[in-house]
């Protein structure tokens, strides 16, 4: 595939792309070493929880989402990083077994006033389950080296 560059995600494009089965194994593991609460610990204390079952750690899902973008955008593209997550929310548990993919969306592309060689864009993620439920959201903006002829990929 090319390489993607700042002219590469127009204002209003929606992509999907992804397809991560999540284990209850690996939701486990993340909660042991970064977020140990009972209902993403133990399946017998997390049925107790208002969770009904065992959930993976919003923090977890967050970073689901960031190996899915990686995977199928950022480690393809110019990317140089974000100066920050305006938003993220947590709309629904990620359980064991769920088949997670991600909703693209460019909201807004500028180029930067001070680097003429990046450019800014505004995204929305959304994490979503098999069922096609929206299972978190984030926003926020990321940097993107510009194509070096300016024009976008045909």
């Amino acid at each position: 595939m090319d390489r993607l560059y700042f002219e590469d995600f127009p204002v209003g494009e929606v992509v999907e792309f992804g397809d991560r089965i999540v284990t209850a194994e690996e939701i486990v593991e993340f909660a042991r070493e970064f977020d140990p609460q009972p209902f993403h610990l133990d399946e017998v204390a997390a049925r107790e929880s208002m969770a009904g079952g065992l959930i993976a750690s919003g923090w977890h899902s967050a970073a689901l989402m960031m190996r899915i973008n990686c995977d199928e955008v950022f480690l393809r593209s110019s990317a140089q990083g974000s100066p920050g997550i305006e938003s993220i929310d947590w709309l629904k548990p990620v359980r064991p077994g769920d088949r997670l993919s991600v909703r693209r969306m460019t909201l807004a592309a500028r180029p930067s006033r001070s680097r003429p060689d990046i450019g800014v864009v505004e995204m929305r993620f959304e994490l979503m389950n098999q069922n096609h439920e929206v299972v978190m959201r984030q926003q926020g903006s990321v940097f993107f080296g510009r194509r070096p002829n300016g024009e976008a990929r045909k």
